[in-house]
């Protein structure tokens, strides 16, 4: 082979890689420049859920607050092994719900014409689940108090809280100025996604839902177990700020 055709081969084949590793180099330097200008970096940096406030009612007053507490009780009873849902931090849960975006009715529809719409078609009242509860709850108290000589839902005997709540369920027990059974289909799907919601919410408290059932919570992987059915997962659940015991103390 003529020797400078062969050297001009080898340099068209060094240009080209080194072409080629410029070209390489050059779009990955593109690429992160564009992740690190346009995509965020952090977990959930776009859209971070916001964590529950500790302390007292944000929405609810201290009446409507020992009503809800009751309520919560009587829809999810504690135990010997699991807390109920007043100290799970059901109440809690729904209470700062109500004084967020949901009880604002934030992303909703919220001009007339109101018309009552299908199950399939989801909230088409032109209350808010703010005002729904707060009117609820009122007309709760003043039917029990008109029924069980004056005393409040929370002031009821279980037996008799367990039978108001029957009563609304299968509409016998009416509230004046309420519909007593959407009220009360309301507040046990509001009280039951505060028990297995994340901590973060202010329910779920110590995860003792996601213990009761065994869920693992919000844990990076676990896919050596999604095929394992009816065996439990060996490991605590986690929750969106990881475990207590992650966290160092600080003296």
């Amino acid at each position: 082979m003529d020797k400078n055709r062969d050297d001009r081969l080898r340099f068209h084949r060094r240009e080209l890689l080194v072409g080629a590793a410029y070209l390489t180099l050059g779009m990955s330097k593109a690429h992160a420049t564009m992740i690190v200008g346009h995509l965020p970096w952090t977990p959930n940096a776009g859209n971070p859920p916001t964590a529950a406030l500790p302390g007292p009612w944000m929405f609810f007053t201290g009446e409507e607050g020992r009503a809800i507490e009751a309520l919560a009780d009587c829809i999810i009873p504690p135990d010997p092994q699991t807390p109920g849902g007043k100290d799970s931090g059901s109440a809690i849960f729904i209470d700062r719900q109500l004084a967020g975006p949901y009880g604002r009715q934030e992303g909703l529809y919220v001009r007339p014409p109101f018309m009552k719409g299908t199950r399939s078609q989801g909230h088409q009242s032109e209350q808010g689940p703010a005002q729904e509860y707060r009117e609820g709850l009122a007309a709760l108290d003043r039917s029990c108090k008109a029924r069980f000589e004056g005393k409040a839902f929370a002031m009821l005997s279980d037996s008799d809280k367990d039978a108001v709540l029957k009563g609304l369920e299968c509409g016998e027990f009416t509230l004046d100025g309420a519909d007593g059974k959407a009220f009360f289909a309301m507040v046990i799907r509001d009280v039951q996604m505060g028990f297995f919601a994340d901590p973060i919410y202010g329910g779920n408290r110590d995860m003792a839902g996601w213990k009761m059932i065994g869920y693992p919570g919000s844990r990076y992987n676990y896919l050596d177990w999604v095929n394992r059915h009816n065996e439990r997962f060996p490991l605590p659940p986690v929750s969106m700020t990881g475990r207590a015991e992650w966290t160092p103390q600080t003296r």
